[in-house]
């Protein structure tokens, strides 16, 4: 066999070869498929009146004890196993302007700790209907609390919320269980009285 055919033999190989390795290449396998969320139908139900603070919370969660090691006295948390999403409720009784600025700066403290991976934090100040005053922050990005929010009477009572996922999905994959849950977190506030520790409930 003269070289020139033995030469033509292998580049015919190696063109058969480079043809069928590069079928293989151009195959993609179908991308992991997310998280797909069954969204319900928005239900409440209310708190117990053991709390010195009252609202409606959805049927779909669960009311628990706050879990945390620095877990205080009327802390909880509202779960949805849907989602293993936990609302965190954080109490504090307000003695002085003193105790309410450290406050504010504490709650303030932990949004901010956010900002090295939140693309965005939007804060909002909105008047409920019976005229209460509540602050929302909303944070973007791959942040473990996608929402935040403080209500207080500034005199007796302070509230802080914080929503958290405890999965590994993305929050973009997750966006429609924060949104639904961002509906149930301002029903909750919209809902919101303070109840002195006998148990009366007061707006």
């Amino acid at each position: 066999m003269k070289i020139q055919e033995i030469i033509t033999k292998l580049w015919l190989a190696f063109f058969i070869v480079l043809v069928l390795w590069g079928c293989e290449v151009d195959y993609a396998p179908k991308p992991k498929g997310y998280n797909r969320f069954i969204l319900p139908e928005h239900a409440y139900q209310p708190l117990p009146d053991t709390l010195p603070y009252h609202f409606e919370y959805s049927k779909h969660a669960r009311l628990l004890n706050d879990s945390s090691w620095i877990s205080d006295r009327y802390w909880v948390e509202i779960y949805y196993p849907q989602f293993k999403a936990d609302i965190h409720i954080t109490y504090k009784v307000v003695n002085s302007m003193d105790s309410l600025k450290e406050y504010f700066d504490d709650a303030y403290f932990l949004t901010a700790k956010h900002q090295i991976k939140a693309s965005a934090i939007d804060e909002a100040i909105s008047k409920t209907p019976s005229g209460k005053t509540v602050i929302y922050a909303e944070l973007e990005g791959e942040v473990p609390s996608q929402f935040q929010f403080i209500s207080t009477d500034s005199t007796e009572n302070f509230l802080r919320g914080a929503l958290y996922f405890n999965t590994q999905v993305q929050n973009d994959s997750l966006q429609p269980a924060i949104e639904y849950v961002k509906v149930d977190i301002v029903h909750m506030m919209n809902t919101l009285k303070w109840n002195d520790l006998k148990g009366s409930s007061r707006n």
